[in-house]
């Protein structure tokens, strides 16, 4: 265990020195080697006095799992160190399958803060937002919790519960109760929208190893059903795989640049370009963002928007710009640590940031303010003409009135302000697109109809010629 505690201080030790507290740009002093030794003796010490002295049997194991989890998280929200359990636990998420509520979290000033619900989860289905804070689980307040002990409390077996104590923003606490379940992750839906059946809408909840895979399905069967364009709703989508972030954005680009990644040299950039072939046939994409957009999600929106072939609506996006990789310990444990950050195209940095809209749109609620019968019409006379067919038309109202309140589909669109308002942007940018290839069109055959008469005069001209030498 002392061999991996070094290990881990060997991983971390350039960046150990910016303490968690100290100023954001404040310039990091770093340990000479001696003073880094003279510090390792001191943690050793650290160790075996409160080992021998703690009034209880002290779990040694557990001190310097406490130890490394500490140090990591001193770094920044997103790096911890990561046990064979946390590991696998990890692994097993990332390929599309696991337990536990379908939430992703992060860790905020000692506090735990959603990030984002994930689709069709009982997170999700219990009403939990972005930006909302976990307090209490099972009644056990989380303060003195790492991240990785805040996640595997949360986590249990398939239909057992667990208690959650949620604060929303101005807001009193509540407590809810959610059945643990097996959370499986189908990262793409997609269907026509629109009473035309016109609209191309495919949502991405997040990014797993199989998300490209089911975007390239969903995009060859929109096509065949002759889209005139897209909306890409990636709305509290929390991120997912780079690579996946990667592929979605190359089906949409047919050329340049998707994301660069930045580590802690000024060398140290890699850069990632798009291959040939636009799967969306160059038709107009919109990208739906809000707050619980993050990591994945904003290098798809940036690439779009830099690019030029996508137009971004919605609201700022959660700013998660930096990119986290697994380094194995070789023991089934690893650590998970920050080791660069993400930028668009246009070198705009995503951390702390995040994608501005080209459109703000808020979440909003839309209400009727005209009621579907007026209080003044011909009906509402004394003594107005009766309709014959006025029962049937109770009736009928009586039935519909009778029937089950639960919103379809259709209806719940209706209500999702800013998907309607996307879909709005997709017509307008389709129509403007045939205005041009019209504009160009016309222009093409104008040429070509001038072209043509050029060579008809030149002919008879040619043929005057050719008749005045024969004379």
């Amino acid at each position: 265990m002392l061999k991996k505690l070094l290990m881990v201080m060997a991983l971390c030790v350039p960046v150990v020195a910016a303490a968690a507290d100290r100023a954001k740009d404040a310039p990091v002093t770093h340990l000479t080697d001696e003073q880094i030794y003279e510090e390792l003796k001191k943690l050793a010490l650290v160790f075996e006095v409160a080992r021998d002295n703690f009034v209880e049997e002290a779990d040694e194991k557990k001190m310097l799992e406490g130890a490394m989890a500490g140090m990591l998280g001193a770094l920044d929200p997103h790096s911890s160190y990561l046990s064979a359990d946390d590991f696998k636990e990890f692994s097993d998420k990332s390929h599309g399958e696991f337990g536990g509520l379908g939430i992703q979290i992060t860790s905020d000033r000692g506090a735990v803060r959603v990030i984002a619900p994930i689709d069709d989860t009982p997170a999700a289905r219990a009403g939990i937002k972005p930006g909302d804070y976990i307090t209490h689980i099972d009644d056990d307040q989380v303060f003195d919790l790492t991240l990785n002990q805040a996640v595997k409390k949360m986590k249990g077996r398939p239909g057992t519960k667990v208690k959650l104590t949620i604060i929303s923003d101005g807001q009193e606490p509540r407590t809810i109760t959610l059945k643990r379940a097996i959370i499986k992750v189908k990262s793409v839906k997609f269907e026509e929208k629109g009473d035309d059946k016109k609209i191309g809408y495919i949502r991405i909840s997040d990014f797993g190893a199989t998300t490209a895979k089911e975007l390239r399905d969903a995009l060859n069967a929109l096509e065949k059903k002759d889209v005139i364009g897209y909306v890409l709703d990636v709305r509290n989508n929390p991120g997912g795989y780079l690579t996946a972030a990667i592929d979605v954005s190359d089906a949409f680009l047919d050329s340049g640049e998707i994301v660069s990644t930045r580590g802690k040299n000024k060398t140290d950039i890699e850069r990632t370009f798009a291959k040939p072939g636009d799967l969306a046939n160059g038709k107009p994409v919109v990208v739906l963002i809000n707050h619980g957009s993050a990591s994945a999600s904003e290098i798809v929106a940036g690439a779009l928007q830099d690019n030029g072939r996508g137009l971004v609506m919605g609201s700022q996006s959660f700013g998660k710009g930096s990119v986290q990789q697994q380094k194995p310990l070789g023991d089934g444990t690893a650590i998970h640590i920050t080791i660069a950050r993400y930028y668009t195209p246009s070198g705009r940095s995503i951390q702390n940031e995040g994608i501005t809209p080209d459109v703000e749109v808020l979440h909003s609620k839309v209400e009727v303010l005209e009621k579907k019968e007026s209080m003044y019409s011909e009906a509402s006379f004394k003594n107005s003409l009766k309709n014959e067919d006025a029962k049937k038309q109770d009736k009928k109202k009586s039935d519909d009135d009778d029937a089950s309140k639960e919103l379809s589909d259709a209806e719940k669109d209706a209500l999702d302000y800013q998907l309607q308002r996307g879909m709005d942007m997709v017509r307008a940018m389709s129509k403007m697109r045939l205005t041009a290839a019209d504009r160009i069109a016309a222009v093409e055959k104008e040429n070509a109809d001038k072209e043509a008469a050029v060579e008809k005069s030149d002919k008879k001209d040619d043929k005057k010629k050719s008749d005045k030498t024969k004379k």
